[in-house]
């Protein structure tokens, strides 16, 4: 197990050396994205101005409070709080996302399938893993909302962050195949067959 601190964006070759079980914390740029938002671009055929290529996106639709622009607020938003959805929704939008915008790490809950997975493998890519019921702490990682497009959908519009010490995140899905859902369920499928079996009970 190795910790990362990248400083974003990044490059292939950076994202080809995570491992499962790895930790990463990322500073810079972050890009918040759900449903609606990967709908209306890959369904909709809605371009963005944000340039993702080696960037990380996160599966958010976030509590935001409207401001007056300023220094603080360039976007007119501020965050109130920034939690993470289940990522398995969105499962048919991780190759589209890699392949046409230049996206390398995505971040949710819950994980992604066998596709997402293909994907990782074939362009270079990771799923990072944040805990259920985290959003206060997250929130805390985001120094601000810089800027913000496709806003008329929001919350789940397409939101530029501006991020330091945002992590550590687990590796949960790497571009070698690796992933901690299938080995942890495997695991727990283990163990269960052996509890049943000292037990006399056939599986």
């Amino acid at each position: 197990m190795a910790h990362y601190d990248f400083n974003m964006p990044v490059s292939e070759e950076q994202v080809r050396a995570l491992r499962i079980n790895d930790t990463v914390t990322l500073n810079g740029t972050l890009f918040g994205i759900r449903d609606a938002t990967y709908i209306h671009m890959f369904d909709h055929d809605r371009k963005t101005r944000f340039d993702m290529r080696g960037h990380a996106v996160i599966h958010t639709a976030p509590n935001v409070k409207q401001t007056a622009r300023s220094e603080e607020t360039p976007a007119g938003y501020a965050s109130v709080c920034v939690g993470t959805t289940t990522s398995a929704r969105m499962e048919r939008f991780t190759r589209p996302l890699m392949e046409q915008y230049g996206v390398r790490i995505t971040i949710g809950k819950g994980g992604l399938f066998a596709a997402s997975q293909a994907a990782f493998s074939e362009i270079g890519g990771a799923y990072l893993a944040i805990i259920g019921g985290a959003a206060a702490l997250e929130t805390t990682w985001i120094e601000q909302i810089e800027d913000v497009d496709l806003d008329d959908l929001n919350p789940e519009s397409l939101w530029k962050f501006r991020v330091q010490g945002f992590g550590p995140l687990l590796v949960a899905m790497d571009s070698h195949g690796g992933n901690l859902y299938t080995e942890v369920n495997n695991a727990a499928r283990e163990k269960r067959a052996g509890v049943l079996a000292t037990l006399g009970v056939k599986n």
